[in-house]
């Protein structure tokens, strides 16, 4: 399929946009956060600034893929306490938006629940059902993404698109086994309109292991890309993470440069970058921490909180190969992919 346009709902500072743009998509963004929206202008993606409750599928009458990152929840992946019963309200309204009950007492009851979320991550089945009952003109293709935790919604959802004639996939995406220089695990959907199947992309490099040497693995895969890989620091380095691990504060993870990052997180800025000798480096500018998630050097962070910015992105290349298996083309070539750094 050759898309005529997307649209992005909760759509950050353009991981996505910048992907499908790269491939010759036209995009435009929803996006609340003002800061958000300068980065956006300032790399030339068309946006609208606002709520996504307060636009409809009718005022992007040329989109013909939906897209989107709801903000997400506590989900409990193990089915216990506040995140089990978060899930089960937000199956219980999905089940009535698929029956198709009286809209308007369905959003009076959202606006009755302590956590806005709820109504926000119910938005892409919202937008992709009007498309169908209001405009007769469903949307070609349907590309979600979040933590791995909100798996188990995007298993509702797709059950829910396909009653509507959807071709649904969804799983756990490894960033680096895209060639992302860095370990994020994150939740896709892919959701194709008729009788096409739906796939998530094929992993194209090798996943990352601690104690595994680059070279290691499986033969028809590249190896995974590390930090220095992308960074143009002198020397060798660790990052030490602000984070504790396994629950201890005083643990901290540590990756050398020679390794893929972890994760980058709105808290990147709070890493400690030491050298080899120990001493202490500069810490992470904005770009080297935007080029982590594959954005290009010069990509023009605007506003406030960059490093949230950066942190809650779709990492553009990860999104590239999503967005060609979600179109039906096939893997994207090199040029492609060296495009997002231009």
């Amino acid at each position: 399929m050759q898309p005529t346009q997307i649209v992005d709902l909760f759509a950050g500072p353009g991981g996505l946009d910048l992907a499908a743009e790269r491939l010759g998509v036209p995009t435009v963004g929803i996006e609340w956060d003002a800061s958000t929206c300068k980065t956006r202008r300032a790399a030339g993606l068309e946006t609208a600034e606002g709520d996504v409750r307060l636009y409809k599928p009718s005022d992007f009458p040329e989109a013909d893929v939906l897209a989107g990152g709801p903000p997400c929840q506590s989900f409990s992946v193990a089915g216990k306490g506040i995140g089990r019963r978060t899930l089960d309200d937000v199956l219980r309204f999905i089940e009535r938006l698929v029956a198709r009950e009286d809209r308007e007492e369905i959003e009076k009851d959202l606006g009755k629940l302590d956590d806005e979320r709820t109504e926000l991550v119910l938005q892409p089945l919202i937008w992709a059902l009007d498309a169908i009952d209001r405009l007769d003109r469903p949307y070609r293709a349907i590309v979600l993404e979040q933590v791995p935790a909100v798996l188990p919604l995007w298993k509702e959802y797709g059950k829910a698109l396909m009653d509507e004639g959807y071709q649904v996939d969804c799983g756990i995406l490894h960033a680096e086994a895209f060639g992302v220089p860095q370990t994020r695990r994150r939740a896709f959907l892919i959701a194709r309109y008729g009788k096409d199947s739906a796939v998530l992309p094929p992993a194209t490099h090798r996943i990352y292991r601690k104690g595994i040497v680059q070279n290691a693995g499986e033969a028809s895969l590249l190896p995974w890309r590390t930090m220095a890989d992308v960074l143009s620091r002198p020397s060798a380095f660790e990052v030490i993470s602000n984070y504790g691990v396994g629950g201890n504060p005083r643990v901290r993870g540590r990756r050398r440069s020679d390794e893929p990052s972890a994760t980058v997180t709105g808290k990147i800025s709070r890493n400690r970058v030491v050298g080899l000798d120990g001493f202490e480096l500069p810490r992470f500018s904005h770009s080297e921490a935007g080029r982590l998630q594959t954005f290009p050097t010069n990509y023009p962070w605007s506003g406030g909180d960059i490093s949230q910015q950066i942190g809650n992105a779709v990492p553009p290349q990860l999104a590239m190969h999503v967005l060609s298996a979600a179109f039906g083309w096939a893997t994207p070539s090199e040029s492609k992919l060296r495009g997002l750094n231009t």
